[in-house]
């Protein structure tokens, strides 16, 4: 299995929400946004049981590992666990980072949600392999979302860690740019891609308005 230092953690990071559009295919959504040049896919379903979310996140494992991307399951360590995913995407309320790092295993990918410079700093602390920051603008997909950010919360907090950093919250392809200038990373998007008409189309279009970093080491 590959380092977890090897991984791209960067760029485009795609949420997959059956909540953002209940009548779009995941798997579909997926398979479109991976042969469009997506590399970072996330699994989020925060009403389903653990008997109707297990299939959902098989078959996207599944989808995942044909196409060749990395796969990520929100919240859930045992379902991270019980599919194979490639890590865990924690929020401020989910189980703390030791002893998710612990249930999980040196070889998975952990990310923390984070919302504030403190929030920063204490999930920095524990050394995750990256944060989500935001929401930057009002989310599409959340009504209970926590404060808005904005961009100078964004330039603010990226001098605090050397971590990648995942902006998140209502970014749309016409402001990736300014949020990718802000110190971002990466954005995470869901509505943006899973609401597009053309979902290759609108992959495309982020991708191209974000930076190339250079290969990490092997």
């Amino acid at each position: 299995m590959a380092s977890r230092t090897s991984f791209n953690l960067n760029r485009l990071y795609i949420i997959l929400d059956p909540a953002a559009c209940p009548d779009r295919s995941l798997v579909d959504v997926l398979a479109a946004s991976a042969e469009a040049g997506a590399t970072l896919f996330q699994y989020r379903n925060k009403t389903a049981s653990m008997k109707d979310a297990y299939p959902e996140a098989v078959a996207l494992r599944q989808a995942a590992t044909k196409a060749g991307v990395l796969f990520i399951v929100n919240d859930r360590c045992d379902l991270a666990l019980a599919v194979n995913a490639d890590g865990v995407h924690l929020g401020q309320g989910d189980l703390p980072l030791a002893l998710a790092r612990k249930v999980m295993g040196p070889d998975k990918l952990i990310g923390i949600s984070t919302h504030n410079a403190t929030q920063v700093r204490e999930a920095s602390a524990g050394k995750p392999d990256y944060l989500g920051f935001g929401p930057i603008y009002a989310p599409g997909s959340k009504i209970d979302h926590d404060p808005v950010v904005g961009l100078e919360g964004l330039r603010a907090i990226r001098p605090l860690t050397s971590l990648p950093i995942f902006a998140i919250g209502g970014i749309q392809i016409g402001q990736v740019r300014d949020v990718m200038e802000a110190g971002a990373d990466g954005a995470a998007v869901i509505s943006a891609i899973m609401k597009a008409a053309d979902i290759r189309e609108a992959v495309r279009a982020f991708l191209a308005r974000m930076p190339t970093p250079a290969s990490p080491a092997p």
